[in-house]
C-alpha cells in the first residue's frame, strides 16, 4: 500500500439552491423544533442534522500516529512517521486478510449510542452524519489512493428484510455523493444467516463467518481496488472474510472504512 502524505484540500463550492434548502430548514425548525436524537437538546449553531453541533464535535475521532495495515492508534511517541510507515504489534504478528482499514472514531458512548438509534432504532436519518464521518476520514486518510468501488458489507436477505435497510449501505452511499466513487451493492453477498457476533469470542466470531460470504460477479472486482464500508469494527472478523472472498475472486486489494472500532 503506498504511503500517502495528508493533503490540503480546498473548500467544496455550495450546491444551486443550498441557500433555499437553508431557509426551508429554518422555517421547519420553527414549525417543528428540532432535537438530537443522542442528548435530545434543541439542535442549534454547529448542527449536523440530526445531530446538534454538541454530540457530532463530541464524536471521538482517531487521530495519526495510526498503524499502517489496520489503523489502530499508535503511541505519539513512536520513532518516525508512526502514522504512515509503522505497524502495530498485532499486524506485525499477523497480518490481517484486508489491505488496510480506517475508522472515523473510536467505540465511545456517543456513537455507540448514534449507531444505535441508526441500526436499531431505524433512525435513517443518522446516515448522514455518520456518512460524513466516513467521508472526513477517507479524504484525510485515503485520498492519495485510487479506489475503484465502494462495496457495503451484506446483510442476509432476511435480516435486511426485518430491519428495513441494510446501515452499510446507506453509510456507502453518503460516502459515494461526497467522494464520487460507486457502490456496488450486487457484487458481494451474505449467503448465509449467522448468529450474530455480538457475544461471540473472536476465534467464534472467525469461525462463525467462514464461508458466509459470495461473489455473484466476480468480473465486477477483478483487477479492482475496492472499498468495504461498515458501521463498526470490533475484531475484523467479518470484514477479513469478506476481503478474502473478494482476493479469491480477483480484487487486486480490498481495504475496510467503518464509522467507528471498538479499541
Amino acid at each position: 500500500m503506498p504511503v500517502v502524505p495528508p493533503v490540503e484540500h480546498a473548500p467544496a463550492l455550495a450546491p444551486p439552491g443550498v441557500a433555499w434548502r437553508e431557509w426551508l430548514t429554518a422555517l421547519a425548525d420553527l414549525v417543528f423544533p428540532p432535537f438530537c436524537p443522542l442528548c435530545h437538546r434543541r439542535l442549534g449553531p454547529g448542527r449536523r442534522d440530526p445531530l446538534c453541533g454538541g454530540c457530532w464535535e463530541g464524536l471521538e475521532r482517531i487521530d495519526a500516529p495510526v498503524c499502517r495495515v489496520c489503523g489502530v492508534p499508535l503511541p505519539r511517541f513512536a520513532p518516525g512517521p508512526a502514522d504512515t510507515g509503522h505497524l502495530c504489534g498485532g499486524c506485525r504478528r499477523r497480518r490481517p486478510r484486508f489491505a488496510y482499514v480506517r475508522s472515523a472514531t473510536r467505540y465511545g458512548d456517543l456513537v455507540r449510542e448514534a449507531i444505535h438509534a441508526f441500526k436499531f432504532g431505524r433512525r435513517r436519518a443518522l446516515a448522514a452524519p455518520l456518512g460524513d464521518l466516513l467521508a472526513e476520514t477517507a479524504r484525510r486518510e485515503l485520498s492519495g489512493l485510487r479506489v475503484d468501488l465502494l462495496i457495503p458489507v451484506p446483510l442476509h436477505a432476511r435480516r435486511e428484510r426485518e430491519r428495513g435497510f441494510n446501515q452499510a449501505e446507506l453509510l456507502a452511499r453518503r460516502l459515494s455523493a461526497a467522494w464520487g466513487v460507486p457502490v456496488a451493492k450486487a457484487v458481494l453477498s451474505r449467503r448465509v444467516a449467522t448468529t450474530p457476533q455480538t457475544e461471540l469470542t473472536a476465534p467464534a466470531r472467525r469461525a462463525n463467518v467462514r464461508g458466509a460470504f459470495a461473489v455473484p460477479r466476480p468480473d465486477a472486482v477483478r483487477g479492482r481496488h475496492v472499498l468495504l464500508v461498515d458501521d463498526l469494527m470490533t475484531t475484523g472478523a467479518t470484514a477479513g472474510e469478506c476481503a478474502a472472498c473478494l482476493v479469491r475472486e480477483g480484487a487486486a486489494s480490498v481495504g475496510l472504512l467503518t464509522v467507528a472500532r471498538v479499541l
